[in-house]
């Protein structure tokens, strides 16, 4: 008897020899199966679905919409159902028309707002950038150095001296987003100086925008736009604005008719016997700012440990309007901190305190500190304790 063949071989032990017909794929739905495989292998490596937002990769956010679109078409589902071992097609989404027209690469990426590739397949895009790096690289500009920073370097230390003083404090960005030349703030830990304002313009948004030229203390400049220069001081937690000190009239020899009220700079001279007190005689003061009357502010000033549990004698006071008294308050007390008296007294109830509004400054020098303040030069200044005078930084 001759061999027998494979085939006979196998068909006596009963193997089905039969070669089955692979089921075929129109191109469509190759297409759509490829497409489907790039949003499987995303989520593999990113450990998440595909999200929209501005901020997102330009290929997340195809994916994200091409997702959409599969749920939404019976058809699609029904191909990739086999496929689906991470199980993204489970979410339920509002179906639509087997028939609905699938959307191209070309097409998402124009409703996306992106420019649709030359070659009609999106794995060829390159150097894509998300939005909010765009966004990033704009607000941060091109930097360069300030070749004229001596010009601005006294600006910044006037404005350090003035923030240290008091003079001057910052305030969170988005209480007033205004930005104008002058204006300074704090981004990124930086001051930062708008020494000129361009033109304003209308942006492809139709917000009114225009280009600045900023200066930075660290002694670098950019021609950043101003929305973008908005958007970075929103962004960061610590962005500030720095306050102008000239908010109005700090004191004033005749008030003006729409000028408010705002209380009273009052220097005393104490009568106590302590001898701390005694040993500094009268250039010893009390340094304070009230908004009602200062006499009956006094008035038990021996039975008030803030007042060295002695009664007082007023030797000047400086009317004020426009102004915030608890501000101004701290700012003289910051100024005079070197002169402050250290003493510790004994209440009424036999409990030790200290009172923090004593120093040891002449009448002739606390004038001249108010007539600073009130130029609004007075971060320019220290008070020398020793020589007894006011000098320069």
């Amino acid at each position: 008897m001759g061999e027998l063949s494979n085939k006979e071989i196998l068909d006596t032990l009963g193997v089905e020899t039969q070669t089955k017909k692979k089921a075929a794929h129109t191109a469509r739905e190759e297409r759509i199966i490829a497409g489907f495989e790039e949003i499987q292998r995303f989520v593999e490596e990113n450990g998440h679905l595909p999200q929209h937002g501005e901020d997102k990769d330009i290929f997340e956010r195809i994916y994200a919409t091409r997702l959409e679109q599969i749920r939404r078409l019976k058809e699609c589902r029904e191909l990739l159902i086999g496929l689906d071992h991470q199980e993204l097609l489970d979410e339920q989404t509002p179906e639509l028309e087997s028939q609905a027209k699938e959307m191209t690469d070309e097409e998402l990426l124009a409703e996306l707002g992106a420019d649709p590739v030359r070659d009609g397949d999106v794995r060829t895009l390159r150097h894509v950038k998300p939005r909010a790096e765009i966004n990033a690289a704009e607000e941060i500009a091109n930097r360069t150095l300030c070749k004229e920073f001596e010009k601005f370097k006294p600006v910044f230390e006037a404005v350090q001296n003035e923030l240290d003083s008091g003079i001057r404090h910052t305030v969170s960005f988005k209480d007033d987003a205004t930005v104008e030349q002058g204006n300074l703030f704090i981004l990124s830990g930086q001051k930062v100086y708008v020494a000129s304002k361009g033109e304003e313009f209308r942006n492809r948004n139709d917000k009114i925008d225009s280009r600045l030229r900023v200066i930075y203390d660290n002694g670098t400049e950019s021609d950043i736009l101003m929305r973008s220069l908005q958007r970075a001081l929103n962004k960061d937690e610590k962005g500030r604005r720095i306050t102008n000190p000239n908010a109005g009239p700090l004191f004033e020899g005749t008030q003006e008719q729409d000028d408010q009220a705002s209380g009273t700079i009052y220097v005393l001279r104490s009568k106590s016997s302590h001898p701390l007190v005694k040993e500094h005689g009268k250039v010893l003061h009390k340094i304070g700012v009230t908004g009602g009357d200062i006499r009956k502010r006094i008035a038990n000033a021996a039975h008030d440990p803030t007042f060295l549990m002695a009664d007082v004698e007023i030797v000047a006071t400086y009317d004020l309007y426009n102004i915030n008294r608890a501000k101004l308050e701290n700012i003289i007390h910051r100024f005079f901190e070197p002169a402050r008296l250290e003493i510790e007294i004994t209440d009424r109830f036999g409990k030790p305190v200290v009172p923090r509004e004593w120093f040891i400054a002449p009448l002739f020098i606390i004038d001249e500190t108010v007539e600073k303040i009130r130029e609004g030069t007075i971060g320019d200044f220290r008070y020398d304790v020793e020589n007894v005078q006011l000098v320069e930084r």
